[in-house]
């Protein structure tokens, strides 16, 4: 798991087309905004969070985040216990995040 900043986080997201962004926030905080074209798992729903996850490809780049950055630095560190290669974590999450992207 990579630990980066917005811009770190953009900047990385930009350079692989086959990444794919992953919102662990809650329904009702996804409700209040997202980060277009997020997939979404949350991990406060242990065994859909699970289900989910293993139904991924674990060779693919994800890109994750939640409001903070802790609960986002949780789901990496499971997804790559369960062999997931490549996770980066959004610090400070979606409360950072400016609404810019480059995707």
């Amino acid at each position: 798991m990579k630990d980066l900043n917005q811009v770190q986080w953009r900047d990385e997201l930009a350079k692989d087309e086959n990444a794919i962004i992953l919102d662990v926030r809650t329904e009702s905080e996804v409700a209040e905004g997202y980060i277009p074209n997020a997939k979404h798992l949350d991990i406060l729903n242990a065994r859909a969070f699970m289900e989910g996850a293993n139904e991924l490809d674990k060779d693919v780049h994800y890109f994750v985040y939640c409001k903070a950055g802790s609960r986002s630095a949780q789901a990496c560190m499971i997804m790559e216990s369960i062999g997931f290669k490549n996770t980066s974590n959004l610090l400070g999450g979606f409360s950072q995040w400016d609404g810019e992207t480059t995707l």
